[in-house]
């Protein structure tokens, strides 16, 4: 595909930075060498189940239990493989969780726990804090959504709530070696964030947790804020439970987002990278890479090369509005509005797992005649913003990119085209 087409050609960037990202592609490289007594695979993510998968194209057929979104399953024959909710968790990932709690439980020093994470295993491995029910958990994760706090000060909270977050995985199958395998979806590739690091010591405290409570304003039940003050399991980093762990992330958004810009680059594009690890409220990050964009297009000269502008990250949305939103879909409609119909300008936002929020949409695409379609169908596009409805808007347009499970997870991927 060539810039002269637009969106096919943002499209096959995208597509480009998820293939880069399928671990069945990547994995095997990074496996450590087999134990000399007991392999066990665990896991939890949007990808987990893909990464499973490779493992047994690799390795045969490993006992194990992966924890993954519905819909995302792979074909494993020793690893089993179960569905659970996500982003809000559910029955099934409280079951999971304890049979993989089970699984860890015995080993011994020269036994290897392959643990698989990614994006997404905040919510699919579920152990509440005691004192704290499902139902309560279901509403923390819910609140901590529509709050607008960033990915960091969520897991925070997550973690101190949780028995199995913040490295306490690691602790449960000590003294067993433990090689953790990851796929960041983090600004920042920090693996104590990912899956809000179930084989990672956290320094935080429970009073962090309230902290952040306090800060986004976000309101939970009484045995939530008790639990916080009795304490949590959270493993300190340096505990001696967490010396046998190994993590390494193998797969992260910068390298998603530099196969996309070498793919520009060979078409002849001006490829410009804004960072691989922005946070921010969507609307306004998209308003501020829309005057970059508009400046961007009053310098160019004629004859000049297609301008790209690649960034990726993960934005969030403060809900005050009761429509079907993310933040990829948000920030596109945000993104049109600024430009107001600017010829020359196409851009793509999407999340590399093809789930934006809670949504199974990808994200949306956009270019000049956006807001003009709209106007067409008497629809409002600040309407829709104010209602945090982005995705039914790009639906009433023909504007949603729907992708299905990608099996990967490398956070969100943007690209503005000034051509």
């Amino acid at each position: 595909m060539t810039p002269q087409c637009p969106e096919a050609f943002l499209r096959s960037l995208f597509d480009r930075a998820v293939e880069v990202a399928d671990p069945m592609r990547s994995l095997a490289e990074h496996l450590p060498d087999r134990p000399a007594g007991r392999l066990i695979v665990v896991g939890a993510g949007k990808a987990s189940a893909r990464m499973a998968e490779a493992v047994e194209a690799a390795w045969g057929i490993p006992q194990g239990l992966v924890i993954t979104r519905y819909g995302y399953a792979r074909p494993c024959q020793g690893i089993e493989i179960i569905e659970a909710a996500h982003p809000v968790p559910d029955a099934a990932g409280v079951a999971a969780t304890r049979r993989m709690l089970d699984l860890l439980g015995g080993l011994g020093p020269d036994d290897l726990v392959l643990a698989l994470i990614s994006g997404g295993a905040s919510a699919l491995l579920t152990a509440p804090s005691e004192g704290v029910g499902l139902t309560e958990k279901q509403a923390v994760n819910s609140a901590l959504l529509a709050s607008g706090a960033p990915i960091g000060a969520m897991n925070v909270v997550r973690k101190h709530l949780s028995r199995v977050k913040g490295g306490q995985i690691s602790a449960a199958a000590f003294p067993a070696q433990v090689h953790a395998l990851m796929i960041s979806d983090i600004p920042g590739d920090d693996p104590a964030c990912i899956g809000s690091g179930p084989t990672v010591g956290d320094a935080s405290t429970p009073d962090d947790a309230l902290a952040v409570l306090r800060k986004w304003n976000v309101e939970v039940p009484d045995s939530v804020i008790t639990a916080l003050r009795k304490g949590s399991g959270v493993i300190a980093p340096g505990d001696e439970r967490l010396s046998t762990t190994r993590n390494l992330i193998y797969a992260a958004p910068a390298q998603s987002l530099a196969a996309a810009g070498e793919l520009a680059q060979a078409a002849g594009c001006d490829v410009r990278l804004l960072g691989d690890a922005l946070e921010g409220e969507a609307s306004e990050v998209a308003r501020v890479h829309a005057e970059l964009a508009l400046a961007t297009a009053r310098q160019r000269k004629p004859g000049d090369l297609p301008v790209l502008l690649l960034s990726g990250g993960e934005l969030t949305v403060t809900r005050r509005g009761g429509g079907i939103g993310g933040p990829n879909a948000e920030y596109c409609l945000a993104l049109a509005i600024a430009l107001n119909g600017t010829a020359g300008i196409h851009a793509i936002a999407c999340d590399t797992d093809g789930v934006d929020g809670a949504a199974d949409i990808a994200g949306a695409m956009i270019g000049p005649e956006t807001v003009a379609q709209a106007g067409k169908l008497e629809i409002d596009p600040e309407a829709a913003l104010a209602a945090n409805d982005a995705h039914s808007f790009f639906a009433s347009i023909g504007g949603q990119v729907v992708t299905g499970p990608t099996l990967t997870n490398v956070n969100d991927f943007r690209a503005i085209l000034i051509a």
